[in-house]
Order: C-alpha cells, then structure tokens, then sequence
C-alpha cells in the first residue's frame, strides 16, 4: 500500500476503531494548565511534569497569581525538571506578558501563543488542540519520525513545521487533533527511536521503513 491517500485512511480507520478516545497524558484542568504543564514537559518526561505540577498549581492556581511569583519561588517547584532554571525564567515571562498583554487570558491563537516566551510552535499546537479543541497538529520527535518513516511526508519535509503542514493538509478536519496522539503514541511505545518493535506494528503493511527492508531480504 504506497499511495499516500491510502495510508491516510488507513491510519484513520485503524486508531478510530483501537483508539477511538484519546487525550493528552499532562494532567490539567485550564488552559493554564496546559499551557504551564506543556512548557514543562519539553525534553522532560510527561510522568515527571505530572509529580511536579499539583503543588506547583496549588501555589500558582491562575496565571496572574504564576506572574507575581519571584523565579527562585517557581524554581522550588520544579526543579526536578530538565532546564529547570531557565523554565523558570520563562514560566513567569510568559504569566506576565498574558497579564499584560492578553488581560489574563490564554490566548487562542497560533501567533499570539508563539509570542510567549518559551513557547514554541509544537506547544502552542498543544495548547490549541487540547484546551480550545482546534485542529491544530503538534509535531514533536515522535510525530516527525512516525510520519517519516511511515512515508506520511516527504524527504523534503526536513522541519517539525514543514511535517505539521504535510499532516494537516492530507488528515480529514475532525482527526487532526486526534492524529497528532496517535502518532505520538504509536512513536512512543512502538515505532521507538533505536529498536522500532516492527514485530508487534499493525502498521507494517503501509510503512516505507518495514517496505524497505522486505526488498532487501
């Protein structure tokens, strides 16, 4: 199965009948909090973001409440995340510049979220998939390898940006969003950087990479 449509639909078809619900594994309750969980989870794992955002949300329970913290307070919080100096820094620059610029308020679009310190693209995506249910495609290492190695995108799609384009242009609407987990996880726990368990992937009969390698045998 080469044709690219067809592999579109085939993903489709399979996660809407495995994994017809699925939602982000950050607990959160607001924007907010998804937002502040989000930033805190890059290069870190989602189980260590979980351990460290109850307090830290307890203390900082809204956005103008993050903004009046000093950053050595926000650093007792979390600094059993990865960079969690500079995350600090960047949590209360961006709980200012809301306050100040946005009235309090997450904003809810691409360019304005991009403009908060520490936040960048993929996050932003996060924000506008999961908090205001847009269909919106975050593409982190998991998605950009999946979609790689599964031949969803080109070569020429060397840019996490360049592969958001190519998924939210070829997904149906109403699966973006959803699309966006389902590669996540299938990179997370099957298709995995170094030993991809192809063994076990029901998406062998449409992947380039499996493709590939039966050729050579």
């Amino acid at each position: 199965m080469r044709k690219k449509s067809d592999k579109y639909t085939f993903i489709v078809d399979f996660f809407s009948k495995t994994q017809p619900d699925v939602s982000s594994e950050l607990n959160f309750g607001s924007a907010y909090e998804l937002l502040v969980a989000t930033m805190l989870a890059a290069q870190c794992t989602d189980k260590r973001v979980n351990m460290v955002t109850p307090a830290l949300f307890n203390a900082y329970p809204c956005v103008s409440d993050l903004a009046k913290a000093t950053e050595e307070n926000i650093l007792s919080y979390i600094k059993s995340v990865s960079y969690p100096n500079s995350k600090a820094r960047h949590l209360r620059q961006m709980a200012q510049m809301v306050v100040e610029e946005f009235g309090g308020e997450i904003p809810c679009e691409i360019d304005s979220l991009t403009k908060l310190p520490g936040v960048g693209r993929k996050t932003a995506n996060v924000v506008l998939a999961f908090a205001f249910e847009q269909a919106a495609m975050p593409v982190d290492t998991h998605v950009f390898r999946v979609s790689h190695r599964l031949g969803l995108v080109p070569d020429a799609a060397n840019t996490p940006e360049k592969v958001e384009k190519e998924l939210v242009k070829h997904f149906p609407k109403e699966y973006i969003s959803k699309a966006h987990h389902w590669l996540l996880l299938h990179g997370r726990y099957i298709c995995t950087a170094r030993k991809p368990h192809c063994e076990k992937c029901a998406l062998a009969a449409i992947c380039d990479m499996e493709n590939r390698k039966s050729t050579l045998q």
